[in-house]
This record gives C-alpha cells, sequence and structure tokens, in this order.
C-alpha cells in the first residue's frame, strides 16, 4: 500500500458526452494528469445520469471536462442541475477546476457571459500569455509568462463572473481565470490533453467546432502543429496537491493550534 497523500484523494469528474470511447478517453486524461488512479474518481455523465448534491460530501474536488457535442450555451433538461451544483461548489468551497466547457459552465454558473462563436473557434496547439495576476498565481507562477496549451473549442467566455481574475489570455481574453474567494479555476484551453489525446479529441470533434469545416489540408496542418505542452501537465496535479492537501494540512494544523491553546 502506497503511504502517498493522494492515494487517499477523491474526485468528482463531471462530464457531457454521448459516446461511450470519448467518456473513456476523457476519464483517462484526467487521471492522467492528476496521477490518480481511476477507482479514485466518481465520475457522471449528465447526459445520462441526474447529478446528487450529496455526491460532494464523498468528494474532496470536483472537475468538470470537456463536452465535444455541447455548447455550454445549450439548456437541455439536465443544465439548471450542473449550474446549481458549481453554484453549491462555491458556497461549499470545494475546490473545483473546469477545463474547456468546464471553464465556461463555470462562469456562466456564476454570472459571468459565454458566447457561441465559431468564427473564432480555436483548434490546436496554441500560445498562451499570462496576466500580471496569473504570474503571481500560485498555481501558474511557475509557469513562463508565455506556454502551449492544446485547444479546442466553439465558445469562448466574454466577461467573467464578478470578482473572478483573469489569469491568461492570448487574441482571446479569459483563457485562464479564478476566484478570490473560493478555490475555483477554469481554462479555456484543455488543462487534461496532452499531444495524443488532444489529435484524438479533435479528431473525433471535427464537425462541431466550426461552420466553415476546415479543408484536408487545413486540418492536417492543425494536427501536425500539435505539440506536448509542458507547463500545463502538471496543473491538475498542481490543483490537488494546493487545495485538497495542503489545504487539510493547514487546517489540521491549526485545529493542532486550537486545541493545544
Amino acid at each position: 500500500m502506497s503511504d502517498s497523500p493522494f492515494d487517499q484523494i477523491r474526485v468528482l469528474l463531471i462530464q457531457a458526452r454521448n459516446t461511450a470511447d470519448m467518456e473513456r478517453q476523457e476519464q483517462g486524461c484526467f487521471a492522467d494528469r492528476t496521477k490518480l488512479r481511476k477507482e479514485q474518481f466518481k465520475s457522471v455523465n449528465v447526459v445520462r445520469e441526474p447529478l446528487r448534491v450529496e455526491w460532494l460530501d464523498a468528494v474532496d474536488a470536483v472537475m468538470i471536462g470537456g463536452a465535444g457535442e455541447y455548447s455550454a450555451m445549450d439548456n437541455p433538461a439536465w443544465m439548471p442541475a450542473l449550474l446549481r451544483m458549481v453554484r453549491i461548489c462555491r458556497e461549499k468551497r470545494i475546490p473545483t477546476f473546469g477545463s474547456c466547457w468546464g471553464h465556461q459552465v463555470i462562469a456562466r454558473a456564476l454570472g459571468g457571459t459565454v458566447i457561441h462563436d465559431k468564427k473564432r473557434a480555436e483548434l490546436g496547439c496554441g500560445k498562451v500569455h499570462l496576466t500580471e495576476a496569473g504570474q503571481d498565481d500560485i498555481l501558474f507562477s511557475s509557469f513562463p509568462s508565455t506556454f502551449n496549451a492544446n485547444m479546442g473549442h466553439h465558445d469562448r467566455v466574454i466577461e467573467l463572473p464578478s470578482g473572478a481574475i483573469e489569469l491568461a489570455k492570448n487574441g482571446q481574453p479569459n483563457q485562464a481565470f479564478r476566484l478570490p474567494d473560493a478555490p475555483m479555476y477554469g481554462t479555456q484551453f484543455h488543462s487534461e490533453l496532452d499531444a495524443d489525446s488532444e489529435r484524438e479529441r479533435l479528431i473525433a470533434y471535427r464537425d462541431y467546432y466550426r461552420d466553415d469545416l476546415p479543408d484536408e489540408a487545413e486540418f492536417q496542418a492543425v494536427l501536425d502543429g500539435l505539440a506536448e505542452t509542458t507547463e500545463v501537465d502538471h496543473l491538475l496535479r498542481d490543483f490537488l496537491d494546493v487545495f485538497v492537501l495542503k489545504r487539510s494540512e493547514t487546517s489540521t494544523a491549526k485545529r493542532s493550534d486550537e486545541a493545544a491553546t
């Protein structure tokens, strides 16, 4: 048995996938990036299973993935429960991380503005630049000011929730943000994908990203341009380290100090 404190972490992974292969792929990507075992995740696909608030009592963190066929602006029957879950996570200060669609869902749930903008869809590996706040942020301070990230989205956040802090941008704002009053982060780029899994995702959802489908040469150029995103590799693991493990250690130490006095 391992003595690593990471072995005790439990994560609720919220997904919205129509196909079993992409559902499994996404689960594997989050497990790889966090370096957790798959059984440490409770994975829930909202397309076929209702969310239950009581699940939050049994997990240490929540992660919200992508959703190739769906827009964060859609209003399927399950969307109100998802938006409510995000708001509860904020109220309870449950560490929550949204990647791509998850980033947009968090923004929408908390009062930000998300638009459907296929004309400015971003595909493949691109450059992202930290803001001043990003350079001082506990998760991003070790990043270079400009880094590579994997992208695949047709929606984007144009206005953050009140009080939220922009951490990264490129030609589009709000590539990453955090809340100042709760351990909640969102990244427009895919923090869970490496070059190989980005390739799989782009091929699987090519028809959904843009109204004017890229021709074969253009799409192949996107695939050929994929690269490793070394700085992003550890982001999800660091999130758990800082906001689950270190926060737990701090709380334990504080309780011990209070008991001693």
